[in-house]
Protein backbone atom coordinates (compact mmCIF):
# COMPACT_ATOMS: atom_id res chain seq x y z
CA UNK A 1 0.00 0.00 0.00
CA UNK A 2 1.72 3.07 -1.41
CA UNK A 3 1.13 6.51 -0.09
CA UNK A 4 0.69 7.91 -3.48
CA UNK A 5 -2.63 10.05 -5.15
CA UNK A 6 -2.84 8.14 -9.03
CA UNK A 7 -4.26 10.51 -11.07
CA UNK A 8 -4.91 8.80 -14.54
CA UNK A 9 -6.15 9.84 -18.25
CA UNK A 10 -9.89 9.60 -18.34
CA UNK A 11 -12.84 9.70 -20.51
CA UNK A 12 -16.65 9.68 -19.12
CA UNK A 13 -17.47 7.53 -21.60
CA UNK A 14 -15.55 4.88 -20.05
CA UNK A 15 -16.95 5.01 -16.83
CA UNK A 16 -20.07 2.53 -15.64
CA UNK A 17 -21.11 4.72 -13.38
CA UNK A 18 -21.18 7.90 -14.92
CA UNK A 19 -24.48 9.81 -16.99
CA UNK A 20 -24.01 11.80 -19.95
CA UNK A 21 -23.82 14.97 -17.24
CA UNK A 22 -20.57 13.17 -16.54
CA UNK A 23 -19.15 13.44 -19.90
CA UNK A 24 -16.11 15.38 -19.10
CA UNK A 25 -13.39 15.98 -21.73
CA UNK A 26 -10.67 13.72 -21.73
CA UNK A 27 -7.32 14.90 -20.19
CA UNK A 28 -5.13 14.54 -17.94
CA UNK A 29 -5.12 15.19 -14.21
CA UNK A 30 -1.69 16.45 -12.94
CA UNK A 31 -2.01 18.09 -9.14
CA UNK A 32 -4.64 19.60 -6.89
CA UNK A 33 -4.18 22.91 -8.22
CA UNK A 34 -5.28 22.05 -12.03
CA UNK A 35 -8.01 20.20 -10.79
CA UNK A 36 -9.59 22.96 -8.61
CA UNK A 37 -9.97 25.57 -11.42
CA UNK A 38 -13.27 24.24 -13.21
CA UNK A 39 -16.28 22.28 -12.74
CA UNK A 40 -15.25 20.27 -14.87
CA UNK A 41 -12.01 18.89 -13.28
CA UNK A 42 -13.43 18.27 -10.14
CA UNK A 43 -15.94 16.26 -11.75
CA UNK A 44 -13.24 14.60 -13.60
CA UNK A 45 -11.50 13.20 -10.38
CA UNK A 46 -15.07 12.26 -8.85
CA UNK A 47 -15.14 9.93 -12.15
CA UNK A 48 -11.66 8.47 -11.58
CA UNK A 49 -13.06 7.42 -8.59
CA UNK A 50 -16.20 5.75 -9.94
CA UNK A 51 -13.95 3.77 -12.51
CA UNK A 52 -12.39 2.10 -9.29
CA UNK A 53 -15.63 0.41 -8.81
CA UNK A 54 -15.34 -3.17 -10.14
CA UNK A 55 -16.92 -4.75 -12.99
CA UNK A 56 -16.03 -7.98 -14.43
CA UNK A 57 -16.65 -8.73 -18.50
CA UNK A 58 -13.59 -11.22 -18.68
CA UNK A 59 -11.20 -8.65 -17.50
CA UNK A 60 -10.09 -10.42 -14.27
CA UNK A 61 -7.84 -12.58 -15.78
CA UNK A 62 -6.98 -11.97 -19.52
CA UNK A 63 -10.90 -12.95 -20.67
CA UNK A 64 -11.90 -15.03 -17.62
CA UNK A 65 -14.26 -13.87 -15.16
CA UNK A 66 -14.18 -14.48 -11.56
CA UNK A 67 -16.66 -17.16 -12.35
CA UNK A 68 -14.01 -19.33 -13.43
CA UNK A 69 -12.62 -19.68 -10.31
CA UNK A 70 -15.76 -20.64 -8.65
CA UNK A 71 -17.76 -23.96 -9.84
CA UNK A 72 -19.85 -21.49 -12.45
CA UNK A 73 -17.34 -21.67 -15.01
CA UNK A 74 -13.93 -23.33 -16.91
CA UNK A 75 -12.02 -20.62 -18.76
CA UNK A 76 -11.36 -22.78 -22.18
CA UNK A 77 -8.13 -21.61 -23.08
CA UNK A 78 -5.66 -23.45 -20.89
CA UNK A 79 -2.68 -21.37 -19.37
CA UNK A 80 -4.80 -18.92 -18.22
CA UNK A 81 -3.59 -17.03 -14.89
CA UNK A 82 -7.12 -17.50 -13.46
CA UNK A 83 -6.09 -21.43 -12.77
CA UNK A 84 -3.60 -20.36 -10.07
CA UNK A 85 -6.61 -19.77 -7.81
CA UNK A 86 -7.22 -23.76 -7.93
CA UNK A 87 -4.18 -25.44 -9.31
CA UNK A 88 -1.66 -24.51 -6.50
CA UNK A 89 -0.41 -21.50 -7.65
CA UNK A 90 -1.47 -19.56 -5.68
CA UNK A 91 0.93 -17.96 -2.36
CA UNK A 92 1.61 -14.42 -0.94
CA UNK A 93 4.23 -14.20 -3.87
CA UNK A 94 1.23 -14.72 -6.56
CA UNK A 95 -1.32 -13.10 -4.11
CA UNK A 96 -4.15 -12.18 -7.28
CA UNK A 97 -3.74 -9.02 -5.62
CA UNK A 98 -5.22 -6.68 -8.09
CA UNK A 99 -8.22 -5.86 -5.60
CA UNK A 100 -5.77 -4.64 -2.74
CA UNK A 101 -3.77 -2.06 -5.13
CA UNK A 102 -6.92 -1.11 -6.94
CA UNK A 103 -9.37 -0.50 -3.40
CA UNK A 104 -6.34 1.03 -2.19
CA UNK A 105 -6.06 3.51 -4.95
CA UNK A 106 -9.32 4.22 -4.75
CA UNK A 107 -9.35 5.18 -1.19
CA UNK A 108 -6.25 7.55 -1.44
CA UNK A 109 -8.20 9.53 -4.21
CA UNK A 110 -10.95 9.59 -1.94
CA UNK A 111 -9.31 10.51 1.39
CA UNK A 112 -7.87 13.08 -1.14
CA UNK A 113 -10.72 14.60 -2.20
CA UNK A 114 -11.92 14.92 1.24
CA UNK A 115 -8.74 16.69 2.11
CA UNK A 116 -8.38 18.55 -0.33
CA UNK A 117 -11.01 19.66 -2.59
CA UNK A 118 -13.29 21.43 -0.11
CA UNK A 119 -15.11 24.87 0.07
CA UNK A 120 -14.64 25.41 -3.47
CA UNK A 121 -16.61 28.20 -4.73
CA UNK A 122 -15.32 28.69 -8.44
CA UNK A 123 -15.66 32.40 -8.16
CA UNK A 124 -15.17 32.69 -11.93
CA UNK A 125 -17.89 30.80 -13.20
CA UNK A 126 -20.50 32.57 -11.02
CA UNK A 127 -22.25 34.03 -13.84
CA UNK A 128 -22.61 30.73 -15.61
CA UNK A 129 -25.98 29.46 -16.03
CA UNK A 130 -25.80 26.27 -14.58
CA UNK A 131 -23.37 27.44 -11.07
CA UNK A 132 -25.58 26.80 -8.62
CA UNK A 133 -26.87 23.11 -10.44
CA UNK A 134 -23.16 22.33 -10.47
CA UNK A 135 -22.48 24.16 -6.87
CA UNK A 136 -25.28 21.82 -5.91
CA UNK A 137 -23.42 18.49 -6.88
CA UNK A 138 -20.31 19.48 -5.79
CA UNK A 139 -21.41 20.28 -2.08
CA UNK A 140 -23.11 16.44 -1.91
CA UNK A 141 -20.23 15.12 -3.66
CA UNK A 142 -18.23 14.21 -0.34
CA UNK A 143 -21.06 11.63 0.37
CA UNK A 144 -20.79 10.37 -2.90
CA UNK A 145 -16.78 9.88 -2.13
CA UNK A 146 -17.81 8.55 1.26
CA UNK A 147 -20.04 5.84 -0.40
CA UNK A 148 -17.44 4.95 -2.55
CA UNK A 149 -14.95 4.74 -0.01
CA UNK A 150 -16.77 2.21 2.05
CA UNK A 151 -17.79 0.28 -0.99
CA UNK A 152 -14.08 -0.50 -1.46
CA UNK A 153 -13.75 -1.29 2.14
CA UNK A 154 -16.09 -3.87 1.74
CA UNK A 155 -14.13 -5.10 -1.42
CA UNK A 156 -11.21 -5.92 0.71
CA UNK A 157 -12.70 -7.07 3.93
CA UNK A 158 -15.10 -9.63 1.99
CA UNK A 159 -10.91 -10.71 0.08
CA UNK A 160 -8.29 -10.78 2.95
CA UNK A 161 -10.88 -10.29 6.43
CA UNK A 162 -9.38 -7.24 8.33
CA UNK A 163 -7.46 -4.61 6.59
CA UNK A 164 -5.72 -1.18 7.54
CA UNK A 165 -8.31 1.37 7.75
CA UNK A 166 -6.73 4.38 6.05
CA UNK A 167 -7.48 8.00 7.51
CA UNK A 168 -8.32 11.15 5.80
CA UNK A 169 -5.60 12.25 8.79
CA UNK A 170 -2.98 9.34 8.17
CA UNK A 171 0.34 10.90 7.20
CA UNK A 172 2.73 9.34 4.66
CA UNK A 173 4.86 8.60 7.31
CA UNK A 174 2.50 6.44 8.92
CA UNK A 175 0.73 4.57 6.19
CA UNK A 176 3.30 1.98 5.78
CA UNK A 177 2.83 0.87 9.49
CA UNK A 178 -0.38 0.54 10.32
CA UNK A 179 -1.70 -2.27 11.53
CA UNK A 180 -4.93 -4.68 10.21
CA UNK A 181 -7.65 -3.63 11.64
CA UNK A 182 -10.18 -6.77 12.38
CA UNK A 183 -12.77 -7.67 10.13
CA UNK A 184 -15.25 -6.65 12.55
CA UNK A 185 -13.76 -3.16 12.65
CA UNK A 186 -14.15 -3.33 9.12
CA UNK A 187 -17.71 -3.97 8.79
CA UNK A 188 -18.58 -1.85 11.72
CA UNK A 189 -16.58 1.36 9.80
CA UNK A 190 -18.34 0.15 6.74
CA UNK A 191 -22.12 0.37 8.49
CA UNK A 192 -21.13 3.12 10.42
CA UNK A 193 -20.12 5.13 7.09
CA UNK A 194 -23.60 4.17 5.28
CA UNK A 195 -25.24 5.05 8.44
CA UNK A 196 -23.69 8.77 8.44
CA UNK A 197 -24.24 9.98 4.83
CA UNK A 198 -27.50 8.03 3.75
CA UNK A 199 -29.43 10.79 4.69
CA UNK A 200 -27.04 13.69 3.72
CA UNK A 201 -26.06 11.90 -0.23
CA UNK A 202 -28.62 12.91 -2.71
CA UNK A 203 -31.49 10.67 -2.79
CA UNK A 204 -32.76 10.49 -6.48
CA UNK A 205 -30.84 11.92 -9.22
CA UNK A 206 -33.68 12.25 -11.15
CA UNK A 207 -35.90 14.40 -9.13
CA UNK A 208 -33.96 17.69 -8.45
CA UNK A 209 -36.05 19.73 -9.17
CA UNK A 210 -34.86 23.12 -9.53
CA UNK A 211 -31.18 21.98 -9.41
CA UNK A 212 -32.07 19.59 -12.20
CA UNK A 213 -29.26 19.65 -15.25
CA UNK A 214 -31.06 19.24 -18.82
CA UNK A 215 -29.92 16.06 -19.39
CA UNK A 216 -31.26 13.33 -16.92
CA UNK A 217 -28.65 11.73 -14.62
CA UNK A 218 -28.15 7.74 -14.64
CA UNK A 219 -25.62 5.93 -12.28
CA UNK A 220 -24.81 8.26 -10.23
CA UNK A 221 -24.50 6.98 -5.98
CA UNK A 222 -27.97 7.91 -3.94
CA UNK A 223 -29.11 6.77 -1.08
CA UNK A 224 -30.91 3.75 -2.27
CA UNK A 225 -26.96 2.79 -3.51
CA UNK A 226 -25.90 3.66 0.00
CA UNK A 227 -28.80 1.04 1.79
CA UNK A 228 -27.77 -1.35 -0.79
CA UNK A 229 -24.09 -1.16 0.46
CA UNK A 230 -25.30 -0.85 4.14
CA UNK A 231 -27.09 -4.02 3.95
CA UNK A 232 -24.96 -6.15 2.18
CA UNK A 233 -21.91 -5.20 4.59
CA UNK A 234 -24.32 -6.73 7.52
CA UNK A 235 -25.53 -9.69 5.42
CA UNK A 236 -21.56 -10.80 5.05
CA UNK A 237 -20.69 -9.82 8.75
CA UNK A 238 -23.41 -11.99 9.94
CA UNK A 239 -22.24 -14.87 7.75
CA UNK A 240 -20.05 -17.96 9.12
CA UNK A 241 -16.95 -16.90 7.65
CA UNK A 242 -16.86 -13.51 9.51
CA UNK A 243 -19.37 -15.08 12.41
CA UNK A 244 -17.15 -17.75 14.00
CA UNK A 245 -19.66 -17.16 17.55
CA UNK A 246 -22.74 -17.57 15.43
CA UNK A 247 -23.89 -14.23 16.85
CA UNK A 248 -27.53 -14.26 15.70
CA UNK A 249 -28.02 -10.70 16.34
CA UNK A 250 -26.05 -10.23 13.55
CA UNK A 251 -28.79 -11.49 11.37
CA UNK A 252 -31.23 -9.84 12.68
CA UNK A 253 -29.39 -6.66 11.92
CA UNK A 254 -29.07 -8.03 8.35
CA UNK A 255 -32.76 -8.41 7.99
CA UNK A 256 -33.52 -4.63 9.55
CA UNK A 257 -31.46 -3.18 7.14
CA UNK A 258 -32.61 -5.45 4.05
CA UNK A 259 -35.96 -4.22 5.32
CA UNK A 260 -35.30 -0.49 5.07
CA UNK A 261 -33.88 -0.83 1.67
CA UNK A 262 -36.89 -2.94 0.32
CA UNK A 263 -39.16 -0.38 1.67
CA UNK A 264 -37.20 2.76 0.28
CA UNK A 265 -36.79 0.91 -3.14
CA UNK A 266 -40.72 0.27 -3.07
CA UNK A 267 -41.05 4.28 -2.08
CA UNK A 268 -38.96 5.05 -5.20
CA UNK A 269 -41.02 2.43 -7.72
CA UNK A 270 -38.46 -0.18 -7.72
CA UNK A 271 -38.76 -3.81 -8.18
CA UNK A 272 -38.21 -6.68 -10.74
CA UNK A 273 -38.67 -5.85 -14.68
CA UNK A 274 -40.53 -8.41 -15.85
CA UNK A 275 -37.61 -9.87 -18.27
CA UNK A 276 -35.01 -11.34 -16.60
CA UNK A 277 -32.62 -11.12 -19.76
CA UNK A 278 -33.45 -7.18 -19.72
CA UNK A 279 -31.00 -6.88 -16.47
CA UNK A 280 -28.63 -7.07 -18.64
CA UNK A 281 -29.94 -5.13 -21.77
CA UNK A 282 -27.83 -2.34 -23.68
CA UNK A 283 -30.58 0.20 -22.80
CA UNK A 284 -31.36 -0.72 -19.00
CA UNK A 285 -30.21 2.53 -17.11
CA UNK A 286 -32.48 4.41 -20.06
CA UNK A 287 -35.71 2.30 -20.22
CA UNK A 288 -37.97 2.51 -17.18
CA UNK A 289 -39.55 -1.02 -17.15
CA UNK A 290 -36.26 -1.78 -16.31
CA UNK A 291 -33.97 0.58 -14.57
CA UNK A 292 -36.75 -0.08 -11.85
CA UNK A 293 -34.97 -3.25 -11.03
CA UNK A 294 -31.35 -1.69 -10.92
CA UNK A 295 -30.38 0.39 -7.81
CA UNK A 296 -26.60 0.98 -8.64
CA UNK A 297 -24.51 -0.10 -11.53
CA UNK A 298 -21.35 0.44 -13.64
CA UNK A 299 -21.72 0.98 -17.45
CA UNK A 300 -18.65 0.65 -20.12
CA UNK A 301 -18.36 2.26 -23.30
CA UNK A 302 -19.10 0.33 -26.22
CA UNK A 303 -17.07 -2.55 -26.69
CA UNK A 304 -17.06 -5.95 -27.65
CA UNK A 305 -14.63 -7.17 -25.18
CA UNK A 306 -17.15 -9.87 -23.72
CA UNK A 307 -18.48 -11.11 -26.59
CA UNK A 308 -15.10 -11.20 -28.12
CA UNK A 309 -14.07 -13.14 -24.87
CA UNK A 310 -16.69 -15.56 -24.94
CA UNK A 311 -18.82 -16.01 -28.12
CA UNK A 312 -18.27 -20.02 -29.19
CA UNK A 313 -15.05 -20.99 -31.14
CA UNK A 314 -15.59 -21.56 -34.64
CA UNK A 315 -17.96 -17.79 -34.33
CA UNK A 316 -16.00 -15.31 -36.09
CA UNK A 317 -13.78 -13.47 -33.70
CA UNK A 318 -14.69 -15.65 -30.71
CA UNK A 319 -12.26 -17.20 -28.27
CA UNK A 320 -14.46 -19.28 -26.37
CA UNK A 321 -14.18 -18.03 -23.20
CA UNK A 322 -15.70 -18.68 -19.77
CA UNK A 323 -17.52 -21.92 -20.07
CA UNK A 324 -20.27 -22.55 -18.10
CA UNK A 325 -19.90 -25.56 -16.30
CA UNK A 326 -22.55 -28.85 -15.86
CA UNK A 327 -22.64 -27.62 -12.11
CA UNK A 328 -24.08 -24.36 -12.69
CA UNK A 329 -26.54 -26.41 -15.29
CA UNK A 330 -27.76 -28.80 -12.72
CA UNK A 331 -28.68 -26.32 -10.25
CA UNK A 332 -31.84 -24.67 -13.11
CA UNK A 333 -34.69 -26.98 -11.78
CA UNK A 334 -38.07 -28.03 -14.09
CA UNK A 335 -40.23 -26.12 -15.39
CA UNK A 336 -42.46 -27.74 -12.45
CA UNK A 337 -40.15 -26.10 -9.52
CA UNK A 338 -38.33 -29.33 -8.93
CA UNK A 339 -35.04 -30.40 -8.51
CA UNK A 340 -33.67 -32.26 -11.62
CA UNK A 341 -32.78 -35.12 -8.98
CA UNK A 342 -35.73 -34.68 -7.40
CA UNK A 343 -39.06 -37.59 -7.47
CA UNK A 344 -40.94 -36.33 -10.21
CA UNK A 345 -39.38 -33.86 -11.65
CA UNK A 346 -39.40 -35.44 -15.22
CA UNK A 347 -35.83 -34.65 -15.86
CA UNK A 348 -35.01 -36.85 -19.02
CA UNK A 349 -30.55 -37.35 -19.07
CA UNK A 350 -31.52 -38.25 -22.81
CA UNK A 351 -33.08 -34.86 -23.73
CA UNK A 352 -31.22 -32.87 -20.44
CA UNK A 353 -32.36 -29.24 -21.46
CA UNK A 354 -35.86 -30.15 -22.01
CA UNK A 355 -38.58 -28.33 -19.48
CA UNK A 356 -36.22 -26.34 -17.85
CA UNK A 357 -36.04 -23.23 -16.06
CA UNK A 358 -36.17 -20.64 -18.60
CA UNK A 359 -33.33 -18.42 -17.26
CA UNK A 360 -30.77 -21.98 -18.26
CA UNK A 361 -31.63 -20.56 -22.17
CA UNK A 362 -30.48 -16.78 -21.28
CA UNK A 363 -27.76 -17.87 -19.81
CA UNK A 364 -26.04 -21.13 -21.09
CA UNK A 365 -25.77 -21.94 -24.74
CA UNK A 366 -26.48 -25.47 -24.89
CA UNK A 367 -25.83 -27.86 -28.22
CA UNK A 368 -28.35 -27.00 -30.54
CA UNK A 369 -29.21 -23.15 -29.36
CA UNK A 370 -28.81 -20.69 -31.85
CA UNK A 371 -25.93 -18.40 -30.32
CA UNK A 372 -25.40 -15.77 -31.07
CA UNK A 373 -28.53 -14.81 -32.20
CA UNK A 374 -27.84 -11.88 -34.93
CA UNK A 375 -29.45 -13.23 -38.72
CA UNK A 376 -28.03 -15.50 -40.03
CA UNK A 377 -25.87 -17.05 -36.79
CA UNK A 378 -25.82 -21.06 -37.23
CA UNK A 379 -27.25 -23.41 -34.52
CA UNK A 380 -24.00 -24.19 -32.62
CA UNK A 381 -22.45 -27.61 -32.11
CA UNK A 382 -20.82 -28.29 -29.05
CA UNK A 383 -20.47 -31.73 -29.25
CA UNK A 384 -16.83 -34.22 -29.99
CA UNK A 385 -16.05 -32.62 -33.21
CA UNK A 386 -19.04 -30.52 -34.03
CA UNK A 387 -18.39 -27.30 -35.58
CA UNK A 388 -17.81 -25.32 -32.02
CA UNK A 389 -17.08 -28.89 -29.89
CA UNK A 390 -13.53 -30.20 -29.22
CA UNK A 391 -10.91 -30.88 -30.14
CA UNK A 392 -11.10 -27.09 -31.97
CA UNK A 393 -8.53 -25.10 -29.77
CA UNK A 394 -10.05 -22.94 -27.21
CA UNK A 395 -13.46 -24.45 -27.65
CA UNK A 396 -15.63 -25.49 -24.56
CA UNK A 397 -14.08 -28.16 -22.43
CA UNK A 398 -17.70 -28.31 -20.56
CA UNK A 399 -19.96 -28.42 -23.45
CA UNK A 400 -21.72 -24.75 -23.10
CA UNK A 401 -21.07 -21.39 -24.11
CA UNK A 402 -21.85 -18.22 -21.80
CA UNK A 403 -24.76 -16.22 -23.47
CA UNK A 404 -25.63 -13.83 -19.61
CA UNK A 405 -24.11 -10.59 -19.98
CA UNK A 406 -23.84 -10.97 -23.92
CA UNK A 407 -25.16 -8.95 -26.56
CA UNK A 408 -25.94 -11.68 -28.88
CA UNK A 409 -26.74 -9.40 -31.64
CA UNK A 410 -22.93 -8.05 -32.14
CA UNK A 411 -21.31 -9.39 -34.89
CA UNK A 412 -18.03 -9.60 -34.56
CA UNK A 413 -17.67 -10.57 -38.51
CA UNK A 414 -15.00 -8.21 -40.10
CA UNK A 415 -18.31 -6.97 -42.62
CA UNK A 416 -20.63 -5.92 -39.71
CA UNK A 417 -22.19 -3.07 -39.04
CA UNK A 418 -22.77 -3.57 -35.74
CA UNK A 419 -19.67 -4.74 -33.52
CA UNK A 420 -20.01 -2.85 -30.47
CA UNK A 421 -22.28 -1.56 -27.44
CA UNK A 422 -22.75 -0.53 -24.50
CA UNK A 423 -22.48 -2.92 -21.62
CA UNK A 424 -24.21 -2.75 -17.94
CA UNK A 425 -22.97 -4.43 -14.89
CA UNK A 426 -25.27 -4.39 -12.22
CA UNK A 427 -23.64 -3.73 -8.84
CA UNK A 428 -27.23 -4.24 -6.47
CA UNK A 429 -30.37 -4.78 -8.39
CA UNK A 430 -33.76 -5.98 -7.08
CA UNK A 431 -33.14 -9.61 -7.39
CA UNK A 432 -30.53 -9.73 -5.61
CA UNK A 433 -31.78 -7.97 -2.68
CA UNK A 434 -34.55 -9.81 -2.27
CA UNK A 435 -32.36 -13.27 -2.06
CA UNK A 436 -30.34 -11.20 0.66
CA UNK A 437 -33.18 -10.51 2.56
CA UNK A 438 -34.50 -13.84 2.29
CA UNK A 439 -31.29 -15.36 3.54
CA UNK A 440 -30.99 -13.02 6.37
CA UNK A 441 -34.85 -13.34 7.45
CA UNK A 442 -34.38 -17.45 6.94
CA UNK A 443 -31.11 -17.22 9.35
CA UNK A 444 -32.35 -14.69 12.16
CA UNK A 445 -35.91 -16.34 12.21
CA UNK A 446 -34.63 -19.98 11.75
CA UNK A 447 -37.20 -21.44 9.23
CA UNK A 448 -38.94 -20.90 5.51
CA UNK A 449 -41.61 -19.72 6.58
CA UNK A 450 -40.98 -18.39 9.86
CA UNK A 451 -42.63 -14.47 10.62
CA UNK A 452 -42.59 -12.52 13.62
CA UNK A 453 -44.83 -8.84 14.20
CA UNK A 454 -40.95 -7.60 12.46
CA UNK A 455 -40.61 -9.32 9.33
CA UNK A 456 -43.82 -9.97 8.05
CA UNK A 457 -42.65 -11.80 5.07
CA UNK A 458 -41.19 -15.14 5.01
CA UNK A 459 -38.07 -16.28 3.52
CA UNK A 460 -40.02 -18.66 1.43
CA UNK A 461 -41.81 -15.38 -0.26
CA UNK A 462 -38.95 -13.60 -0.51
CA UNK A 463 -36.99 -16.50 -2.08
CA UNK A 464 -40.01 -16.65 -4.69
CA UNK A 465 -40.02 -13.39 -5.59
CA UNK A 466 -36.99 -14.16 -8.95
CA UNK A 467 -38.54 -17.82 -9.03
CA UNK A 468 -42.06 -16.55 -9.88
CA UNK A 469 -40.54 -13.83 -12.51
CA UNK A 470 -38.95 -16.33 -14.60
CA UNK A 471 -42.31 -18.49 -14.83
CA UNK A 472 -41.70 -20.94 -12.10
CA UNK A 473 -43.50 -22.01 -9.07
CA UNK A 474 -42.68 -20.59 -5.97
CA UNK A 475 -41.00 -22.38 -3.27
CA UNK A 476 -43.44 -24.75 -1.45
CA UNK A 477 -44.44 -24.52 2.46
CA UNK A 478 -43.46 -26.81 5.03
CA UNK A 479 -40.13 -27.10 3.41
CA UNK A 480 -37.75 -28.13 6.34
CA UNK A 481 -34.52 -25.53 7.15
CA UNK A 482 -31.93 -27.53 5.55
CA UNK A 483 -34.32 -28.51 2.88
CA UNK A 484 -35.05 -24.77 1.98
CA UNK A 485 -31.28 -23.75 2.38
CA UNK A 486 -30.36 -26.57 -0.25
CA UNK A 487 -33.03 -24.73 -2.55
CA UNK A 488 -32.01 -21.38 -1.83
CA UNK A 489 -28.60 -22.06 -2.96
CA UNK A 490 -29.42 -23.22 -6.15
CA UNK A 491 -32.06 -20.49 -6.88
CA UNK A 492 -29.14 -17.73 -5.92
CA UNK A 493 -26.99 -19.70 -7.82
CA UNK A 494 -29.03 -19.38 -11.06
CA UNK A 495 -30.46 -15.92 -10.71
CA UNK A 496 -27.14 -14.28 -9.87
CA UNK A 497 -24.96 -16.57 -12.40
CA UNK A 498 -21.89 -14.42 -13.22
CA UNK A 499 -22.64 -11.78 -11.43
CA UNK A 500 -19.70 -11.42 -9.35
CA UNK A 501 -21.34 -13.76 -6.14
CA UNK A 502 -20.84 -17.01 -6.35
CA UNK A 503 -17.01 -16.93 -5.59
CA UNK A 504 -17.80 -15.05 -2.45
CA UNK A 505 -20.97 -16.88 -1.63
CA UNK A 506 -19.56 -20.52 -1.05
CA UNK A 507 -16.34 -18.71 1.01
CA UNK A 508 -18.76 -16.82 3.35
CA UNK A 509 -20.93 -19.42 3.90
CA UNK A 510 -18.19 -21.65 4.71
CA UNK A 511 -19.29 -24.12 2.31
CA UNK A 512 -15.98 -23.85 -0.35
CA UNK A 513 -15.25 -27.39 0.70
CA UNK A 514 -18.45 -29.00 -0.50
CA UNK A 515 -18.81 -27.01 -3.91
CA UNK A 516 -15.01 -26.16 -5.20
CA UNK A 517 -13.26 -29.24 -5.08
CA UNK A 518 -14.65 -31.01 -8.95
CA UNK A 519 -15.94 -29.52 -11.56
CA UNK A 520 -18.75 -31.18 -13.88
CA UNK A 521 -18.86 -31.00 -17.55
CA UNK A 522 -20.87 -32.31 -20.09
CA UNK A 523 -19.15 -34.67 -22.81
CA UNK A 524 -21.57 -34.78 -25.94
CA UNK A 525 -20.94 -37.21 -28.67
CA UNK A 526 -22.93 -37.93 -31.76
CA UNK A 527 -23.60 -40.75 -33.95
CA UNK A 528 -25.54 -40.27 -36.64
CA UNK A 529 -28.38 -38.01 -35.42
CA UNK A 530 -27.92 -39.99 -31.47
CA UNK A 531 -26.33 -37.61 -29.16
CA UNK A 532 -24.80 -39.16 -26.07
CA UNK A 533 -24.60 -37.08 -22.87
CA UNK A 534 -21.58 -38.24 -20.28
CA UNK A 535 -20.62 -36.56 -17.18
CA UNK A 536 -16.75 -35.92 -16.55
CA UNK A 537 -15.86 -34.71 -13.55
CA UNK A 538 -12.59 -33.18 -12.52
CA UNK A 539 -10.75 -32.50 -9.49
CA UNK A 540 -9.61 -29.31 -8.45
CA UNK A 541 -7.03 -28.14 -5.53
CA UNK A 542 -9.16 -26.75 -2.25
CA UNK A 543 -7.60 -25.63 1.24
CA UNK A 544 -9.30 -23.50 4.00
CA UNK A 545 -6.54 -21.11 3.88
CA UNK A 546 -8.10 -19.96 0.87
CA UNK A 547 -11.15 -19.06 2.41
CA UNK A 548 -9.58 -15.66 2.28
CA UNK A 549 -7.18 -14.06 0.33
CA UNK A 550 -3.73 -14.17 1.45
CA UNK A 551 -1.84 -10.84 2.14
CA UNK A 552 0.77 -10.03 -1.01
CA UNK A 553 3.82 -10.57 0.01
CA UNK A 554 5.17 -7.34 -1.69
CA UNK A 555 2.89 -5.19 0.61
CA UNK A 556 4.09 -6.69 3.68
CA UNK A 557 8.09 -6.35 2.94
CA UNK A 558 6.93 -2.82 2.80
CA UNK A 559 5.14 -2.82 5.92
CA UNK A 560 6.12 -5.53 8.28
CA UNK A 561 2.99 -5.10 10.67
CA UNK A 562 0.86 -6.15 8.38
CA UNK A 563 -0.11 -9.93 9.55
CA UNK A 564 -0.43 -12.95 6.97
CA UNK A 565 -3.76 -14.51 6.76
CA UNK A 566 -3.78 -18.00 8.84
CA UNK A 567 -2.33 -21.13 6.67
CA UNK A 568 -0.70 -18.64 3.85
Amino acid sequence: MKNKIFFVALSVLLLASCSKQMNYKEYNIYDKDYIVQTFENVGGFISTIYSTMEYDFGNYSSGAMLASASDESVYSIQGNAIEDFYNGGWSPVNAKSSTWEAMYKGIANCNHFLVEMQGLKFEDLKLNKDYQQQMYRYEHYPYEVRFMRAYFYFCLVRQYGGVPIVKESTSAAEINSLKRSTADEVFNYIINECNAIQDKIIADYSNLGEYALPTAETGRADKLAVLALKAQAALYWASPLFNASKDKNRWHTAATYYKELVAACSARGKDLTTNYKDTWDTKSYTTASISKEIIFERRTSANSTAETNNYPVGIEGGKGGNCPTQNLVDAYCMLNGKAIDEAGSGYDPNNPYANRDPRLNLTVAVNGSVWPSYSGAAALQTYVGGANGQPNAGATTTGYYLKKLLHGEINLASNSKYKTDIHTYNLYRMGAIYLDYAEAVFNYLGGADATDSEFTVSACDLASKTRVRAGLPAFETGLSPAQFWEKYKAERMVELAFENHRFYDVRRWKEADKYLKSIVSMKIEKEGNVLTYTRETSSRQWDDKMYLFPIPQSERLKNSNLEQNPGW
